[in-house]
């Protein structure tokens, strides 16, 4: 088994060699302290603490979410940071994920299982503590259908085509809406109080949906 740290952070390990059976051992380990996020790729391992920085902008993003869904009356069902796997071959646990098209395919299921569940309709990617990159590779097999990445700089949707994502203007969760201005309240997450910041969020999307 080798170790590479690719970033430089203190908060991230890349371990190279890794089986899947040490993989799921981890993964049980580390069940009663899950503040470590896994992500697995035949046999590349990333272990990474995520920062409180990455954690506000995690809830807020997904929070944001959940706004939207509530004002266009669209229902979803959040599943957080669970951990989705192929088995043998690759496992992640996304920032936030919500099921949204095929909420109904998932519906009082305590486990998913990706051999006969779909993935989440849509998935939250927060790129402060490391790089989300290494994980399309894994959403793609997944079939995750879109992804939503904000680095503190820029933010931006992922459709899988072809099973790479490409970047686009338009949310397949949330059509018609010009979703990337959410840039515009993510850049004040560190000047406005959450609240505050949730309840502007709503009179943006009230006035895109009045004047769509």
């Amino acid at each position: 088994m080798t170790s590479n740290t690719l970033i430089q952070s203190t908060e991230i390990v890349h371990l190279s060699g890794i089986s899947w059976q040490t993989y799921e051992n981890l993964l049980v380990e580390l069940s009663a302290s899950r503040r470590l996020r896994l992500t697995y790729n035949r046999g590349n391992l990333e272990i990474m603490l995520p920062s409180p920085e990455h954690e506000i902008y995690k809830k807020v993003l997904g929070r944001f979410v959940e706004t939207l869904s509530e004002e266009l009356n669209v229902k979803i069902q959040p599943l957080g940071s669970t951990t989705f796997k192929h088995p043998e071959l690759s496992g992640a646990e996304p920032d936030e994920c919500f099921y949204i098209k095929n909420i109904n395919l998932i519906k009082g299921k305590t486990r998913i299982d990706l051999q006969q569940d779909p993935p989440p309709d849509l998935v939250v990617e927060i790129d402060i503590s490391s790089s989300s990159k290494n994980r399309f590779e894994v959403y793609a097999e997944m079939g995750v259908p879109e992804i939503w990445v904000y680095d503190r700089q820029t933010f931006s949707i992922h459709i899988l085509q072809n099973k790479t994502y490409t970047n686009v203007d338009q949310s397949l969760a949330f059509p018609g809406l010009p979703v990337l201005e959410i840039v515009n309240f993510l850049e004040q997450v560190e000047q406005k109080d959450y609240l505050d910041l949730i309840r502007e969020f709503r009179g943006w999307v009230k006035s895109k949906i009045e004047h769509r």
